[in-house]
């Protein structure tokens, strides 16, 4: 069953470019992804929006992917509340329209 990750990030002041640079940089080539988006949702705000073939592959490509955004922590501001850089969740679909 199709699964997404969404990540939430606050990027420092004046690394905007950088953080969308390293994510275009990126080689998500991991088993069983389709794709992934980046939204702005506000200033210096964003989320990553990935799309799975299932729960498991997301599930096994997480090493993967917190290597991935070691490339790019730096300029991540910490969020607050105990978060740190990142506000991840991630489930299966369970409606699609």
């Amino acid at each position: 069953m199709t699964a997404f990750n969404v990540v939430r990030f606050r990027v420092k002041p004046g690394r905007e470019e950088e953080f969308l640079e390293a994510n275009r940089r990126s080689r998500a080539d991991f088993p069983g992804f389709k794709r992934f988006v980046i939204i702005k949702t506000g200033d210096r705000t964003y989320c990553i929006v990935g799309e799975w073939d299932s729960f498991q592959s997301l599930g096994a490509a997480r090493p993967k992917m917190i290597a991935m955004l070691e490339t790019f922590r730096d300029t991540l501001e910490d969020l607050g509340g105990g978060l740190g850089v990142t506000d991840p969740v991630s489930g299966e679909v369970v409606l699609e329209i």
